[in-house]
Formats: structure tokens, C-alpha cells, sequence
């Protein structure tokens, strides 16, 4: 049976939407066809994967009747209600139709009591990101609502590429990666910072373009291109759930524009055959166990990020963790002679950085012997552990780390166990 697991990233399709895809010549719409679906096969797939919960989204196309939405939504929620624990789900919205769309999510929020919302990367050529949608995005921030992204055929589409390498393969990465950088432009994310978005598919390619497009946001500014961009505030809302090609090394790409505690495990069920996913869940239930530097982090990408995503009663860690998560260090060091003056500006720029950029940094607190010089204590404490190993992956650390390990003559980092954790909690409450 159920093992726990939380897939965020699984498809409804019902025979209601099938029948009106097929009435409106749609069926192949994507480039491939639309697997088969029943819900018995469903959960027979998730006790033997072991998945203990579902996240059940429309599949692409999207349907051009908002009465096959509706029925598709209510469908979700009665499996939902008649499955408890073992199933959620995010809304369809009737889009291009922006004033229906937002009466859609909210009865679907509201009445059906919907875990989210399904949006595509486009809709008839309307893309995430184009103004129009500001009102909707006012709505489903105001919801506090959670956004699943799944791309769908770009609008407008070349026909003959599409059949040289189908949507699947390549096309849909480029899409999602559209729809998000369009986002991010306009800061729609940052000004609409209650919204969660899950980014599918491993990232897509954002990790090679965020980069990219921070390197040439000077340039284009200079052009009036683009604004002012809050990449911090915009980055700080997305999650990414690891369908599709995942691997330690895809994963460890991912940490460069994101943390842990945003990763998600997402299956694409049944768009994988069931053995495959299974197999691929194993896989990725191993590596998580032998990597050393991802270890840390299995249960949260297995299933605690997405409990802490979708149930807003369970609070999520943060920088204000209890005294019984954090990592409590007092780094004992000491320097050689000839370097300390150089070493201790190595240590004041990593500990202003690390308190400055990462929300788990609580303290860093470097102090010096007043009778031996040579001698420093850093007081460090950490969030959690999921914290600590963010931190040690940091450009600010490394460049620490690599710049003085020939300046220390010694190094401890005994872990020390808070004697009274109420008074502690009491404490980074104080101004």
C-alpha cells in the first residue's frame, strides 16, 4: 500500500472531454494521442508504486466548451470526496475568456473545494504573462491559490517541425519555459506573490535560462525593452516538480535557481506506461538515499514539499523554524598568523552574505579571542538541516570555503543541542 508519496503531477481524462475533442476533429491536437484512463487502474498503480496521493490536472488540449470544464472539474472533485487522502486536484479554467475564467476558479475554489489551479502555458495564443490575465492572477492571489503549469501546442505552430520531432520531446520544455520568462518580465510573480506556481517537467530549461536572462536584462533595459525585474520575488514563488527525465544531475541543476524545499516528485500518469513510473520511482527513491548531498532532502521531494504546498494548516519551516529543527553550531577555528587579517574578511563577507541572501541562515556570528587573536567562534544556526546543505552549495560559501582553507590551522564543528527550546524560540522573537 500507500508508502507516503505525493505526486503532483498526474492527468484526468475524462470520456466527457475525450467525446468533445473527438466532435471537434481535436483528438490529435497535440501531436499523439490521448492515453486511456480509469480511476480503478489509477490508485491499482499508486498502491503498488506506493503514492498515497494524487494530483489529478486536465490534460492538454484544452477544451473549448466551459460546460466540458465545469463537468471535468466537478468530475475531479467527486473523485476527490469519494477517495479521501488518496486524491486532490487543480481546476481548469475556461480560458481565453478571462471574466469566465475567474467565475470558473472561483466556484471551483470556493464551492468545490479545488487543492488549485491547472493553467496552460497558452490558449488560443493567450500566454501566461500577457496583461489581460492580471485579473485573474489578482483573484487566485487573493485565494492564496496553488498553480499547476502544463504545456500545451504553441500557438502558432509549425506543423512540420512538430512532426519531425513531436510536441513531447522538445517543444513543451521550450513552452513552459516561455510562459514562465514572460511571467517574470512583466513581474507578474512578484506582484502576485501569494500564488504558488509548480513549474513541470523538471524545470523545463529554466535553469539555463535564468541565467541568460540576467546577464542580458542590462542590456535590454538600456534599450527599454524591459523594467525593473525582482528576480528574487518572482524566483520565490515557483516550485518544480521532477517529471519526465530526472536524475541526481538534473537535480543538482535545478539547486542552482532554486532550494530544496521547492522540488516536488511528479509522475505524468498515464502519459508514462505504469511500470515505467514505478521503475523510475525506485530509481529516484535510490539516488536519494546513496547521493550524500541529496540525501538530506528525500522525504521533502518524496512528499513533505507537497503536504506543505497544498495544506496550508501544516506550516512549512522557515527562518523563524522551531528550536527543534534548527542546526545549531559553534564553529571552532583557529588561524594561522600570517593570515588572519585576510581571513577575517573572508569570514565578515560569507556571514553578511549568508544572513542577507538566505532566508534559513538565522545567525552567523563570527567572534575573535581577545587574549589569543588567532582563535575565532562562529556562532551558526540554521533553520534546518535542509537549510545547512543549501547553504554549502551557496557561490558566497564555496568562494569562503575554497579562498581560506590554507589559512586554517584547525577546524571543529561540534553540534550543540538547545537545553531550553522555548526560551530559544523567545528569543528570535526580540527586536
Amino acid at each position: 500500500m500507500a508508502q507516503g508519496v505525493m505526486d503532483v503531477h498526474s492527468h484526468i481524462i475524462t470520456p466527457g472531454f475525450v467525446s468533445a475533442l473527438e466532435a471537434e476533429g481535436r483528438l490529435m491536437e497535440e501531436g499523439f494521442p490521448l492515453p486511456q484512463y480509469d480511476l480503478e487502474s489509477h490508485l491499482r498503480w499508486m498502491d503498488e508504486a506506493g503514492i498515497e496521493t494524487s494530483v489529478l490536472t486536465l490534460a492538454a488540449p484544452q477544451p473549448s466548451s466551459p460546460a466540458v470544464v465545469r463537468a471535468t472539474n466537478e468530475e475531479a472533485a467527486r473523485i476527490k470526496r469519494e477517495h479521501p487522502g488518496r486524491f486532490l486536484f487543480c481546476a481548469a479554467l475556461p480560458l481565453p475568456d478571462v471574466d469566465a475564467a475567474i467565475s470558473e476558479a472561483i466556484y471551483a475554489l470556493d464551492i468545490l473545494k479545488a487543492d488549485g489551479i491547472k493553467l496552460a502555458t497558452n490558449v488560443k495564443g493567450q500566454y501566461l504573462g500577457a496583461p489581460e490575465l492580471d485579473t485573474l492572477f489578482a483573484v487566485l492571489n487573493e485565494r492564496r491559490a496553488v498553480i499547476i503549469l502544463h504545456p500545451h501546442r504553441p500557438d502558432p505552430v509549425n506543423s512540420e517541425v512538430m512532426a519531425q520531432t513531436p510536441l513531447a520531446m522538445q517543444e513543451y520544455l521550450s513552452e513552459t519555459t516561455r510562459a514562465v520568462t514572460n511571467m517574470i518580465s512583466r513581474n507578474v510573480l512578484a506582484r502576485y506573490p501569494n500564488v504558488k506556481v509548480v513549474v513541470p517537467h523538471c524545470g523545463a530549461y529554466l535553469p539555463l535560462a535564468v541565467p541568460r536572462m540576467k546577464s542580458l536584462t542590462p542590456v535590454m533595459q538600456a534599450n527599454k525593452m524591459v523594467g525593473d525585474i525582482d528576480w528574487e520575488a518572482n524566483l520565490a514563488t515557483l516550485y518544480y516538480d521532477l517529471a519526465g527525465a530526472h536524475s541526481p544531475e538534473t537535480i543538482r541543476m535545478m539547486l542552482t535557481i532554486t532550494t530544496p524545499d521547492h522540488l516536488l516528485y511528479g509522475s505524468d500518469y498515464p502519459y508514462v506506461a505504469p511500470q515505467v513510473l514505478t521503475q523510475g520511482l525506485a530509481r529516484m527513491k535510490q539516488y536519494l538515499t546513496d547521493e550524500p548531498d541529496l540525501a538530506p532532502f528525500k522525504e521533502m521531494i518524496l512528499w513533505k514539499n507537497a503536504s506543505w504546498l497544498f495544506q496550508e494548516t501544516e506550516e512549512k519551516p522557515s527562518a523563524a523554524a522551531t528550536a527543534s529543527t534548527m542546526i545549531v553550531r559553534i564553529a571552532e577555528i583557529e588561524v594561522y598568523p600570517q593570515y588572519l587579517e585576510e581571513y577575517l574578511e573572508f569570514a565578515n563577507e560569507v556571514d553578511r552574505l549568508s544572513v542577507e541572501l538566505e532566508p534559513g541562515v538565522i545567525c552567523l556570528f563570527p567572534m575573535q579571542s581577545a587574549e589569543e587573536p588567532t582563535q575565532i567562534r562562529i556562532l551558526e544556526i540554521y533553520a534546518s538541516d535542509a537549510a545547512y546543505q543549501a547553504h554549502l552549495k551557496t557561490e558566497h560559501f564555496q568562494k569562503y570555503k575554497q579562498g581560506t582553507l590554507h589559512m586554517v590551522k584547525s577546524l571543529s564543528l561540534p553540534t550543540m543541542r538547545p537545553l531550553d527550546p522555548a526560551t530559544m524560540n523567545l528569543i528570535f522573537k526580540k527586536r
